[in-house]
């Protein structure tokens, strides 16, 4: 049986940090320092992570890094007022990177926030690195471990080789071994659940301590919020059905738009994440 642990943003990073500034910036002699607190005045988010970095090019920054499980519009604004509050807060010049997790369609994500008032311009640029277009040997031949718990989802990591040699990687280092369920979490993506309970060697229940799991009923319990809770409860079905099963998966909404039980519905959203096929998701319906 898997263990909780702390399978944050932060503590991905914190893994190897030098590493991931190297990475994410693309030049080889940066030095990680401090991994900063991302907790402003209005604002706390678990998924920001700011690390102060020295570079003799550059001299000393920050680099703020914002992982997203899915990309969202209002990204480019968020973006801009992160990098804000992180300068105002440190008075050092700031670094934006959006890492996207999973691929949510095949509209061009943009790299900038703009916005034109009476002639009054405010402009912020930030790098986007989407996870889906990384090949997946830069998690071994780095060796950049903080990206070993997302190989189902980099490109060329899908298939069930690759994702044992990222498990054998993560059980044998005490550290590593924590993020376990988060590979397993994204393997369900990609192979039947049978399969990973296998490989695994533990139940699969376990997924539902992962945090990415947990994200995605906090985004159902978010949009129902916001647009009527069992509206809000159907666009996650929705968008999960179409991220893990494509068009047939989405052939299932008519039927689901049907239900009007609200914790009928928290049970389906569940199981479309841990459902090996569309076969089992018609049973539960």
């Amino acid at each position: 049986m898997a263990k909780a642990a702390d399978v944050s943003t932060k503590k991905l990073i914190s893994l190897a940090p030098d590493n991931w500034v190297r990475w994410v910036r693309q030049i080889p002699n940066l030095v990680a320092g401090e991994i900063l607190t991302s907790e402003f005045q209005w604002i706390s988010r678990e998924s920001d992570v700011l690390i102060r970095v020295t570079s003799p090019q550059h001299g000393e920054f920050m680099l703020l890094n914002e992982l997203q499980l899915r990309y969202q519009s209002k990204m480019p604004r968020r973006m801009r007022a992160y990098a804000a509050l992180a300068e105002e807060k440190y008075n050092l010049p700031t670094y934006p990177v959006l890492i996207n997790i999973l691929k949510t369609g095949n509209n061009e994500i943009p790299t900038s926030f703009t916005s034109n008032i009476a002639g009054l311009r405010a402009i912020q640029d930030y790098r986007v690195i989407n996870l889906w277009e990384l090949d997946v040997n830069i998690a071994f031949e780095q060796p950049l471990s903080s990206l070993l718990p997302f190989v189902p989802i980099l490109k060329g990591g899908e298939n069930e080789s690759t994702i044992r040699e990222a498990l054998q990687i993560l059980r044998a280092d005490e550290q590593l071994n924590q993020l376990e369920t988060v590979l397993a979490f994204f393997a369900t993506f990609v192979l039947e659940s049978a399969l990973i309970q296998e490989i695994m060697r533990w139940d699969m229940t376990v997924l539902r301590d992962s945090p990415w799991y947990q994200e995605i009923l906090r985004e159902g319990e978010a949009r129902g919020e916001a647009r009527g809770e069992l509206r809000g409860i159907l666009s996650s079905i929705e968008i999960n059905l179409e991220l893990k099963f494509g068009d047939n998966g989405l052939q299932l909404m008519p039927q689901i738009n049907q239900i009007n039980d609200l914790e009928r519905l928290k049970t389906i959203l569940r199981n479309v994440v841990t459902a090996n096929n569309i076969e089992e998701l018609q049973q539960v319906l």
